[in-house]
Order: C-alpha cells, then structure tokens, then sequence
C-alpha cells in the first residue's frame, strides 16, 4: 500500500466482506461519512464489531472517492456478457486475494520493496517488464524456496470466483487465466478452479540445474507490457472466439480491450479499486456474485 501513496495511483482498498455479501455498490455509496458505516447509522467504535458490513479506505490520505457512472452494466454490455465465448481473469488482486510476487517476495524477506514496485507496475506508471526485473533482482527466488512457499502458503481465492467459474463452464463459456504472475503459482490455482493448464497464460520462472534462480522467460507475451492484450488477441484468433470478456484490476488488464483482443472489460475492485482505471472500464463491479447472477 505504501507503494500505492509513493506512486500517485488513487487506490482504495475494500475489506472486511463475508463470502456471500455483495460488494456491488451503486456511484451514490462510494463516499463515506466519518462516523457510518453501510449508511446504518453505526458509530466508529461500533463497525469493528460488525464484520458484515464493508468499509473502503483512502490510502491516499485527503483523497475522496470519486462517482462511477459504469457499476450499473448497460443492456449492451449484458448481452456481451452473457452471450460471450470466452472470459480471461486477471489472477491477482482478482481471482486471487493477494499480489502473487508480493507474497512471495514478503516469504523470501524483500516484502515491502517490491510491493511499491507492483504498485507502479500496476497503475501504469512504471514499464511492466522494467517493473518485473526490477522486483526479481530484489530476492532472486530458489526453486527450494518457490516450492516450499507453494507448500506453506495455498491460493487465498477470491470470494465467489469458484461460483462464477463453474457458472461460467456450465453455460458453455471457455475460461482462462491471463496473468503478470509466475506459471508455478497459477497451476494451482487452475487446479482448484477447474481450469486446463492450457488456459493459463503467464511468465515463466527460470532455474538453473542447482536451483539457483536464473531469471524469467522473456518470450512470454505477458513478462512486457501490453503483453495480456497480445495474449489475449492470441487465445481469441487461434480459438476462434467471436466475443471475449476480460475481467481484471489493473491497467494492463485494461490493454487487453482493443480491435482484435478483448469485446469488453469488467474492472474487479472487490480487492483493490484503481481509480484510474476502474473509470474506463465498461462494468465496475465489487463482487463476484453480481457476476453470477447477471448470467441467468
């Protein structure tokens, strides 16, 4: 989060949401008064105690929560939701709860410097392949040490992705994991979700015969930026989708929508809300289950 502040990006950070609560919020909720909470009348004091109700907090200090007229999806962009072949997510601070990176950099001691890093990486500010180098060099990860984080730290998925995964699959939709994030750590994720390990486009974690850590695949699309948006232009031609959904965070996942990649994109702020791009999205949502039941 420091990293957010250090780098300008307007970023707000939602917590404290059951599983089955809905985080989809209406332009008029986003500004909050000091002492309420859900617009129940609940004091300061008063909200710790109540885990059921959602608090978003700044974490650029003075900053206020701007109106977004997209958290309402226009029957256009439904029908495209709805009817869509394929959806790509985002992995982290999407499908997942945290930045996978960050987490394992914080496991091999380099925590908080390389999360300014993915703070710059993923408002736009900073080249993503600049970005990823730099946060490797940080720690240069072992392969004992990815595995016995793999071993001692499982997936924390996002509330409600399960659902929406298997909602999806049932309607016929092809799913896929596009990701900033290493191969190693998605492949379990995939595992849960039912997810082929073919529909998993991400970079590459290089080691040598020792296990020493040598570097990463710098032939992966998405290890440079503007690499989703090629990815996902790759999964829609060569599988002959017609329309194709990317649902993400970031501003990288907001590349992905151009001529020939991604029909549409639904911004995810059910982890973090990026101001900068959540406003450019073509549907805001908070959680995952408004997802599933605009699906019918």
């Amino acid at each position: 989060m420091e990293g957010l502040v250090s780098s300008g990006i307007n970023t707000i950070r939602v917590f404290g949401v059951t599983k089955h609560q809905s985080r989809f919020l209406h332009s008029s909720m986003l500004h909050l008064r000091s002492n309420r909470v859900c617009g129940t009348g609940i004091g300061v004091e008063e909200k710790k105690k109540r885990k059921q109700c959602f608090v978003m907090a700044a974490s650029v200090g003075g900053s206020k929560v701007g109106h977004f007229e997209n958290t309402l999806p226009s029957k256009e962009v439904l029908e495209l939701w709805r009817k869509g072949d394929a959806v790509c997510f985002d992995v982290d601070s999407t499908v997942c709860l945290d930045e996978g990176i960050d987490e394992l950099a914080e496991f091999c001691g380099a925590g908080k410097a390389v999360a300014e890093w993915t703070a710059r990486a993923m408002g736009g500010s900073v080249p993503f392949e600049e970005a990823l180098a730099a946060r490797l060099s940080l720690f240069n990860p072992s392969w004992s040490q990815l595995q016995n984080f793999l071993q001692q730290k499982p997936p924390r998925l996002s509330p409600g992705i399960e659902e929406l995964v298997q909602k999806l699959k049932a309607n016929g939709i092809d799913v896929y994991l596009v990701s900033g994030g290493f191969r190693q750590m998605i492949i379990p994720v995939a595992s849960i979700l039912g997810i082929p390990e073919q529909n998993i486009f991400a970079n590459n974690l290089l080691f040598k015969s020792s296990g020493e850590f040598l570097g990463f695949d710098e032939k992966e699309p998405t290890s440079r930026s503007g690499g989703k948006a090629v990815a996902v232009q790759q999964i829609k031609k060569t599988r002959g989708f017609k329309t194709l959904t990317m649902v993400g965070d970031g501003a990288t996942d907001l590349e992905a929508r151009q001529p020939g990649g991604a029909d549409m994109f639904i911004c995810y702020a059910g982890v973090q809300l990026r101001e900068s791009v959540a406003v450019k999205a073509d549907w805001l949502v908070f959680n995952f289950n408004d997802l599933i039941n605009s699906l019918g």
